[in-house]
């Protein structure tokens, strides 16, 4: 049986909960024409510019942050992470919901593309230790997130978030007193 655009679609929204770039179709020999004429027809969404989701496939609990980091990552886009309250939420380390996405981008970077409304850019340098993958996400590490928290003067969640990183067995004993020492620091310089 001969393999359609759908099917190729198919695989490679897998990955991403349905989600598909153009890029990423691009790659699988599917054109952007191809892509509008299947939003015609309803078999793909655009979500934004560059991504479609899959009409008949129903999103998860984190479709709304892979569709921002596919969105910034589209046309080769930025080193991104979901970062500040968003990385807690990923984690598990917080009860709270964001009204906002937050990612982080590379220091510099420029994305030429209209920002959704639901989604917050911060810019920043993004070392390797920075970014870790939960769930195929790149999400700034606790380290990271506990201490950009601190330094935007949200020390509430930041304290929350170590103390639930360390019951969650995200961080040492050790990392704990030298992330409250640092936060105290911030506090200080304020």
């Amino acid at each position: 049986m001969p393999r359609t655009h759908l099917d190729s679609l198919l695989e490679l929204a897998s990955e991403h909960d349905g989600l598909v770039t153009t890029q990423r179709a691009a790659e699988a020999g599917i054109t952007r024409r191809t892509l509008a004429g299947m939003v015609e027809r309803g078999r793909l969404e655009r979500v934004s510019r560059g991504v479609y989701r899959l009409a008949h496939l129903l999103p998860s609990p984190l479709s709304s942050y892979r569709e921002a980091v596919l969105w910034a990552q589209s046309h080769s886009g930025p080193r991104v992470a979901l970062s500040y309250e968003t990385a807690l939420v990923i984690l598990g380390l917080t009860d709270a919901n964001p009204s906002k996405i937050h990612l982080t981008i590379s220091q510099g970077a420029r994305l030429r593309r209209k920002r959704p409304a639901r989604v917050m850019i911060h810019q920043a340098k993004l070392d390797d230790k920075d970014v870790i993958e939960h769930e195929g996400l790149p999400v700034t590490s606790v380290q990271r997130t506990v201490l950009d928290l601190a330094r935007s003067g949200n020390m509430r969640f930041a304290h929350d978030a170590l103390v639930q990183a360390r019951s969650e067995g995200y961080i040492t004993e050790a990392d704990l007193r030298r992330l409250s020492s640092e936060m105290n620091n911030l506090t200080h310089e304020a």
